[in-house]
């Protein structure tokens, strides 16, 4: 097998939009991405994406920005301020769990501490077994442990969330109740489009796990590096601290900044379907290996200036680029909570009290308001379980 190599961010774009080359980086995760909707391809990844997507759309972000997310961010962080600190790693995955959960479709009658924590269980092991290529544990011992995970997530959570769902759109169709009585979730869509999409339930359980951990792991991810960042700008830059704090556009620029230098996945890996020419000339043939490299081509200093290696939330972007980069995948595979955690791009003029920041960014206004900072007498450290670049462990202190 020969690996081809790209690193430049419009060779970049153009491999991840190319409809003959296919997601390949989970194939070694198959124990939970097997079939689901990031490792399709073709019409049965069309199909999947367009129902699913229902869910996704701008105005129930916006939603959710402006009147839920605010509510489990206070239920979270009000204790933990007055306790007088915590890891942000924990923290950033406690704060998305439950929210993802809304959107995956996984009820938690209970609402419990225990519930929770069982969640961010299942969450972790999921997420350990999604990005297995990069693991440093032994593979077999990881995916003995997601099989486990995921046989418990089905039994305790999974089905009873099925169970409800499959009794009101029983309802629906009696006509005792109307669409708007429905969840507004990914199971709830599948389940009434069942005769559009073919979902065992191996594979729907396996698609409800990935929602789940897809949202909370990368969403917790990127807050602690765009904390880590941030906070280092301001130290550096103490006449920019008022106006992060002030400015909400400001700080999602600097948020945006941030996902760029830190992709969630740093390569994307395609597989040609058939012979396929590359930008460039480059020929690819199916026992090949495109390795589309986001980290660098996210730093590439003729787009991104000369300190694009660097946090710098005042660079210039030039039209046609986006300031995350290629962060959020583009083409049929384009994150689609893209709009949830990094917010609505900025274009000309914008209503500060109308725009959508996404909630990355309204996590981190918080933590400074708090006056959250790394201390030195327990320092941050790297994630030693993966070889993906991304932190282990970040107490910080409030107040």
């Amino acid at each position: 097998m020969t690996t081809i190599r790209i690193d430049r961010i419009d060779d970049a774009l153009a491999a991840l939009r190319e409809p003959n080359l296919a997601q390949s980086l989970y194939d070694e995760g198959k124990v939970i991405m097997d079939k689901v909707l990031l490792t399709l391809h073709g019409d049965e990844h069309r199909v999947r994406r367009m129902l699913e997507f229902r869910v996704f759309r701008r105005s129930f972000f916006r939603y959710y920005e402006t009147e839920v997310f605010p509510r489990a961010l206070d239920d979270v962080l009000t204790p933990l301020v007055a306790r007088g600190g915590c890891d942000l790693v924990e923290f950033g995955h406690r704060i998305t769990v439950n929210l993802t959960a809304d959107f995956a479709g996984v009820d938690r009658p209970l609402r419990s501490v225990d519930e929770t924590e069982t969640l961010l269980r299942f969450v972790k092991t999921f997420g350990d077994g999604a990005t297995l290529v990069h693991s440093t544990r032994d593979k077999d011992v990881v995916r003995a442990e997601v099989r486990a995970a995921l046989a418990d997530f089905e039994t305790r959570f999974l089905n009873p969330s099925i169970a409800r769902r499959m009794a009101l759109l029983t309802q629906c169709s009696q006509g005792t109740i109307d669409d708007a009585a429905l969840p507004r979730d990914v199971l709830t869509v599948l389940l009434q489009n069942e005769d559009k999409v073919e979902l065992p339930p191996d594979v729907l359980c396996r698609e409800i796990a990935f929602y789940l951990q897809a949202g909370s792991h990368s969403t917790a991810t990127a807050t602690v590096h765009a904390f880590h960042e941030i906070h280092a700008w301001m130290q550096s830059n103490p006449e920019d601290r008022s106006r992060i704090m002030d400015d909400p556009l400001f700080m999602q620029r600097c948020v945006h900044e941030s996902l760029r230098l830190h992709p969630a996945s740093p390569v994307s890996w395609r597989k040609p379907l058939c012979p396929v020419t590359l930008r460039g000339g480059i020929e690819a043939v199916p026992s090949d290996r495109v390795e589309i490299d986001l980290y660098t081509a996210n730093r590439q200093v003729d787009v991104y200036g000369e300190d694009a290696a660097r946090f710098n939330p005042h660079r210039s972007i030039p039209a046609g680029h986006e300031p995350f980069g290629l962060t959020f995948g583009t083409g049929v595979h384009t994150c689609l909570g893209r709009d949830l955690d990094g917010g609505v791009v900025p274009r000309g003029v914008v209503d500060p009290s109308a725009h959508q920041y996404g909630i990355i960014a309204l996590l981190i206004k918080a933590l400074l308001a708090a006056n959250a900072r790394p201390t030195s007498a327990d320092p941050a450290s790297a994630a030693t379980h993966t070889a993906r670049p991304m932190w282990g462990r970040y107490p910080v202190v409030f107040g």
